[in-house]
């Protein structure tokens, strides 16, 4: 692949929950990105993601960053966008992006890929090993840059096991167990409870009919992090959610690793690791039982610089992820 001109740029794009972020660079590394926000959230409506609503909000802000960097009229060479749901949902992106953005901008390389992607690229680079993405919900992805291997990631009612709403959820059932006098009560997550959001018997008024339930549950496990270093009853849950994180981890570490003398690179990404101790100190235990090949080290970026990074090997020495058809989409490639 012929490397982009020194002076080229690149688009890296982050879609999620709370907005849209865009980061535009030069094509090579170490040189700084121009960021913007769009705090409006890609719409996802009845066929997926919303390719007209992201490209409404994408190219005024790309445009704005080109006349920032003084270059209004120059081209992007290569673009990486990274959005939430793109595997199940974005068919529709995979389907008019790549034309829109070089019609629009002059982009002549393009990867649609997860947002677990942008976080393992973000996390790792193109290197093997593990990333493990914790929020809300929760996704491990491995690969030997061969294939992706990925685990959970499936929403609160079906996995997400040990993410945020996994914990807070835990932490609410334990706090109703108290107020009822059953087995397996924590007193000490009912007065958190009551002090977040009111008398207990309310609570099911509350979370019943919000549509954003998960986010609603994983508030409180930063309360369930808080009440473990004097609560039994939180600290099994921590160590519960441990467990399966662990578990998550093991099941997308490439079997070749336990053979290279480093062993498996695990990096750990996302707002539920700045818990800190009350998480981390059982995780490390149970990553050392579970995945006993596994060298927890941090992550180099966020996904938005995984983003940019897939960009930058688009537009010069190549990318080492392996394309998948909804994982990371490249036109021509995958």
């Amino acid at each position: 692949m012929t490397a982009a001109a020194p002076d080229a740029f690149v688009l890296g794009v982050d879609s999620g929950g709370s907005g849209l972020r865009v980061a535009l660079g030069p094509a090579g590394t170490g040189r700084p990105a121009r960021t913007a926000v769009c705090a409006e959230p890609v719409r996802t409506g009845e066929d997926g993601i919303d390719a007209g609503h992201l490209l409404e909000q994408l190219l005024p802000a790309v445009r704005r960053l080109l006349d920032q960097a003084g270059r209004p009229g120059a081209a992007v060479v290569a673009a990486a966008v990274g959005a939430a749901g793109m595997a199940t949902l974005g068919e529709q992106l995979r389907a008019r992006l790549p034309d829109a953005l070089a019609d629009a901008l002059g982009v002549r390389r393009v990867a649609l890929a997860a947002d677990a992607v942008t976080a393992y690229a973000g996390a790792l680079g193109q290197r093997p090993g593990v990333v493990v993405a914790g929020g809300t919900g929760l996704i491990a992805l491995g690969t030997d840059l061969t294939t992706w291997r990925r685990a959970d990631g499936w929403g609160h009612l079906l996995g997400d096991s040990g993410s945020g709403a996994w914990i807070g959820r835990a932490g609410l059932d334990a706090a109703m167990r108290a107020h009822d006098g059953r087995r397996g009560g924590s007193p000490v997550l009912l007065a958190r409870l009551e002090a977040v959001f009111g008398p207990a018997t309310g609570l099911p008024g509350l979370l019943y009919p919000r549509t954003d339930r998960p986010a609603l549950l994983a508030s409180f496990a930063p309360e369930v992090a808080a009440g473990a270093p004097d609560d039994e009853v939180a600290a099994g849950i921590l160590r519960d959610a441990a467990a399966h994180i662990a578990e998550a981890a093991a099941a997308v570490c490439p079997p070749q690793a336990g053979s290279r003398p480093d062993g498996c690179e695990v990096a750990l990404t996302g707002g539920l690791f700045r818990m800190g101790e009350p998480l981390l100190g059982p995780l490390r235990r149970e990553l050392g039982r579970q995945v006993p090949q596994a060298r927890v080290v941090p992550a180099e970026g966020d996904p938005l610089h995984g983003a940019l990074e897939i960009a930058r090997a688009l537009a010069g020495p190549g990318l080492r992820l392996p394309p998948h058809p909804s994982l990371l989409f490249v036109p021509g490639v995958t």
